[in-house]
C-alpha cells in the first residue's frame, strides 16, 4: 500500500475510531460519576443547616462536578463541537472552606446548570455505550472469532445464529459482522452527536459568564500585548544605541578628525574618509535591518503571500507554500501573521531536522489560518521564554490562537488563526516551492 493510500485509509478510519472511543468514554464517565455527584451535591446542600458543614462541603463537591463536566466538554471537542468553559472567575481570596468560596459557587448560574444536567446526562451518556458495543460486536464477527470457536467445537452463537450449528452459519458471521460494524459506527456517531447537542443545552456559558470570561481574556491579552510592546521598544532602543548610534558617533569623529588634518596630512584625511564611508555603510545596513524587523518592506510591497514565499526561499530545505487569500488583512494583522510564520519557519530550519516543510495560508469564516508543518523529529513545545511562546502572545493580542502538534518522531504541525477582515482585489489560489 503506497503512502497516499495509507493516508486515505487513515482519513476514512479516523472518524469511526474517534466515535467508538468517544462513546465508550462518555458512557463510562456518565455511568460512573453522574449519579454519585448528584447525590453528594444534594447531601451537601442538605447539610448546610447542620453546623455549617454544607458551606464547606458543597464547593468541594462542585469542584468534582466541574471536573466531570470539563471532561465532557473535552470529549465533545473530539467530535468537533466546542463547549467553552462557562464558570465565572474566582475571587482571589475564595479559598475552600470560606464563606466567600461558597458564595462564589452558589452565585454562578453554571453551577446549577451542571447540577441539572447530571441525571439526564446519565441517560444520554449511557445510550452512547451503543457507539462502542455495537461496532465491537461487529468487529468480533469480522475478525472470525465465531468461526474459530465453531472450528474448535465450542458452543457459540453470533448475530442471528445462536448457537452456530454448521460451517455455513459460521461463514455468514463475516458479512454479518461487517454490517454490524458499519451500522454501529453510523448509529454511534448519531448517538454521540445527540448526547453532545443535549449537553450543549446545559454546559456552555451563560450570557453573563461569557461576558465575564471575555473581559478576563481581554484583560490578560491586553497586559501581554503591553508587555510585548514594551519589550519590543526596549529592543529597538538597544539596537539603536549599540548599533547605528555608535557607528554614527564614530562617523562624526572621523569627519571631525579629517577636518583638522585636511591641510596638513591629505593621506590621513583620505584614510579617515574611507573609514567614514565604511562606517556609514554599516550604519545604513543596521538601520535597514532594524526597519525590516519592525515592518519588512517585502510585506508592504508584495503582501503576505509574497512575503511568506520570500521566507520560504531562505529556509535551507524545500518548503511548499499554498495560498488561498481573497484579499489582504489590515497591516497590523498582516504583520503579526508574517512574524508568526517567520518564527515557525526559523524553528524548522534550526531545530527540526526535517527534509521538507509546508506552509498553508487560507481565509475562511472571518479567520486567517496559517499552518506550518515539517516532517522532522518533532518535540516542539511553546515553552515559556521560547520563540513559539512569544508567537502565541503576539497572536493573542489580536484574539488569535496557536496550536502546536509535535509528537516525538514528528511530524510537527503549528496551526495559527487570526480573526480579521480582508480587503483589496482577490489573490488567486496558488502554490509553489521555496
Amino acid at each position: 500500500m503506497d503512502a497516499s493510500a495509507r493516508v486515505r485509509l487513515r482519513v476514512w478510519l479516523r472518524p469511526g475510531v474517534i466515535t467508538v472511543v468517544q462513546g465508550l468514554l462518555i458512557a463510562l464517565l456518565s455511568l460512573g460519576t453522574h449519579v454519585a455527584l448528584f447525590v453528594l451535591s444534594v447531601v451537601a446542600l442538605g447539610l448546610i443547616p447542620v453546623f455549617g458543614v454544607g458551606f464547606a462541603l458543597f464547593p468541594v463537591v462542585t469542584a468534582g462536578v466541574r471536573l466531570c463536566t470539563g471532561l465532557h466538554r473535552r470529549l465533545a471537542r473530539w467530535g468537533g463541537v466546542e463547549l467553552a468553559t462557562p464558570y465565572l472567575p474566582a475571587p482571589d481570596d475564595a479559598r475552600f472552606g470560606t464563606w466567600r468560596r461558597f458564595r462564589w459557587v452558589v452565585s454562578d448560574p453554571a453551577t446549577w446548570r451542571d447540577l441539572a444536567w447530571l441525571l439526564p446526562g446519565t441517560i444520554t451518556g449511557a445510550v452512547c455505550l451503543v457507539a462502542f458495543a455495537l461496532p465491537a460486536y461487529g468487529l468480533e464477527g469480522l475478525v472470525g472469532l465465531p468461526m474459530v470457536l465453531h472450528t474448535a467445537g465450542l458452543w457459540y452463537g453470533y448475530g442471528p445464529f445462536w448457537p452456530i450449528d454448521n460451517t455455513l452459519q459460521a461463514l455468514l458471521c463475516f458479512p454479518t459482522g461487517a454490517l454490524l460494524l458499519i451500522a454501529g459506527v453510523a448509529a454511534g456517531r448519531w448517538l454521540v452527536w445527540l448526547h453532545v447537542r443535549f449537553a450543549g443545552l446545559f454546559l456552555p456559558p451563560t450570557r453573563g459568564a461569557e461576558l465575564a470570561l471575555r473581559v478576563r481574556q481581554l484583560t490578560v491579552t491586553r497586559a501581554e500585548a503591553v508587555d510585548a510592546q514594551a519589550a519590543e521598544l526596549r529592543r529597538i532602543e538597544r539596537d539603536l544605541h549599540d548599533g547605528a548610534q555608535a557607528r554614527l558617533v564614530a562617523l562624526s569623529m572621523s569627519i571631525g578628525m579629517a577636518e583638522q588634518l585636511v591641510g596638513d596630512d591629505p593621506a590621513a584625511v583620505r584614510r579617515l574618509l574611507a573609514e567614514a564611508r565604511e562606517t556609514s555603510g554599516q550604519a545604513l545596513a543596521e538601520l535597514r535591518g532594524l526597519v525590516r524587523g519592525i515592518h519588512p518592506p517585502v510585506l508592504a510591497e508584495r503582501g503576505l503571500p509574497g512575503a511568506v514565499r520570500a521566507l520560504a526561499l531562505a529556509v535551507p530545505l524545500p518548503v511548499e507554500v499554498t495560498v488561498d487569500l481573497p484579499g489582504r488583512p489590515a497591516a497590523p494583522v498582516e504583520s503579526a501573521a508574517y512574524f508568526a510564520v517567520a518564527e515557525a519557519l526559523a524553528n524548522v530550519g534550526k531545530h527540526s531536522g526535517a527534509t521538507r516543510a509546508w506552509v498553508e495560508l487560507r481565509y475562511t469564516a472571518g479567520r486567517l489560518t496559517m499552518v506550518v508543518g515539517d516532517d522532522g523529529r518533532g518535540g516542539a513545545t511553546p515553552a515559556a521564554g521560547g520563540g513559539l511562546a512569544g508567537t502565541g502572545r503576539r497572536l493573542a493580542a489580536f484574539d488569535g490562537t496557536m496550536t502546536v502538534t509535535s509528537p516525538t518522531g514528528g511530524p510537527t504541525v503549528i496551526s495559527m488563526e487570526l480573526p480579521c477582515e480582508l480587503s483589496s482585489p482577490r489573490i488567486s489560489p496558488s502554490s509553489g516551492t521555496g
